[in-house]
């Protein structure tokens, strides 16, 4: 369960992340409540998560998750840079991602 709950904290990252901007720096009502209850659920979920998986291993996941996220939002709805070498930089990240969970142990419950 520690790793659902993980990938559901940076999903939870992506949409905060995305929707801060439109916050006006937290001084429109709205898009500052959506943000702060998604930055309210995203560390309840880590936290649930930091029961199984070490902490030092569900935060760097957790944040590459979310900036992985963010970075795809940033190109697709955004129009940012999609130039080869940033791409290449995320697909490290990503490959950081992936190694934490196959060289992860969890801890017991």
């Amino acid at each position: 369960m520690g790793w659902l709950y993980l990938v559901l904290a940076g999903l939870c990252e992506i949409f905060y992340a995305a929707a801060m901007p439109r916050t006006d720096g937290f001084t429109k009502l709205w898009p500052s409540l959506f943000c702060a209850l998604f930055i309210g659920l995203s560390m309840y979920l880590l936290s649930l998560a930091t029961r199984s998986i070490p902490v030092g291993t569900a935060y760097a996941v957790w944040v590459g998750i979310g900036a992985i996220g963010t970075a795809i939002y940033g190109m697709t709805v955004l129009g940012e840079d999609r130039s080869l070498l940033r791409m290449l930089c995320f697909g490290l990240i990503l490959a950081g991602i992936v190694g934490l969970k196959l060289v992860s142990q969890d801890r017991p419950q």
